[in-house]
């Protein structure tokens, strides 16, 4: 492929360009608040299975809570009444004996149950405290969450801005180079990790950082101005330079 000299030369600037708007992308990939991020995002995911888990926990010992109160209720009441017979001294002796003998296993019971109720309670106690401790614990990771958003945001704006500025004289220097060198360097770029193009320096290449053998060298010596050269090693195209050491 033949090119004129100037536009081999706007061959570099665009891929300065290129280079820069390559690197922008990548860190906007790798931006530290995105491993962050998904790492946080992973244990409010944990914790909110964990208060699914606990909040159905704490209503279940609840329920359980409500039912030994009523026990321990219905038991109190049933012995109030037998209380206020015995007290009235209503009935006759046989009667009465039957009522103390109640009251007597009432009160066994009575105590039973508190038992029932003090050790379920004691567990809603305990169901209650692991619930606000991890809707504290998330309350605290959606804090850190929202400030870590704001700061990836903050840095995606600038790189953006930046990219804007970066790619303004694109189409321009597209132009300058020509179709037919920049579809050349486009598609050399797509398989040489983004470096289509590479100075030729000091008998080295640019691109591989590799030293130009003797014979090649003197190929490309040789070789018209316009000449669109490439490197032996790398493929990529060669742009001489009054640096180059030819």
């Amino acid at each position: 492929m033949r090119a004129e000299p100037t536009r081999q030369l706007r061959l570099l600037d665009l891929q300065a360009v290129d280079t820069r708007l390559d690197q922008i992308a990548h860190a906007k990939r790798t931006l530290p608040q995105l491993a962050e991020l998904a790492d946080l995002e992973g244990k409010a995911r944990l914790i909110d299975d964990q208060l699914v888990r606990s909040r159905t926990e704490l209503d279940d010992v609840q329920r359980e809570v409500a039912r030994a109160e009523s026990d321990v209720q219905l038991v109190r009441d049933r012995a109030a009444r037998d209380q206020a017979r015995l007290d009235a001294g209503t009935g006759t002796a046989k009667d009465l004996q039957a009522i103390q003998h109640e009251l007597a296993s009432l009160a066994r019971r009575q105590s039973d149950l508190e038992e029932v109720e003090l050790e379920v309670m004691e567990r809603a106690e305990a169901a209650e405290h692991d619930v606000r401790e991890l809707e504290r614990g998330r309350s605290e990771l959606t804090e850190r969450i929202r400030a870590l958003e704001a700061a990836r945001d903050e840095a995606l704006a600038r790189l953006d801005a930046e990219a804007g500025q970066v790619a303004a004289p694109r189409d321009r220097l597209v132009g300058d180079v020509g179709e037919d060198l920049v579809t050349l360097y486009e598609k050399i770029r797509a398989g040489s990790g983004g470096m289509g193009a590479a100075e030729l320096r000091q008998r080295r290449c640019g691109g591989c950082q590799l030293d130009i053998n003797p014979v090649e060298l003197q190929r490309l010596r040789s070789a018209p101005e316009d000449e669109v050269l490439r490197c032996e090693e790398c493929r990529r195209i060669l742009v001489r330079t009054a640096e180059s050491g030819l």
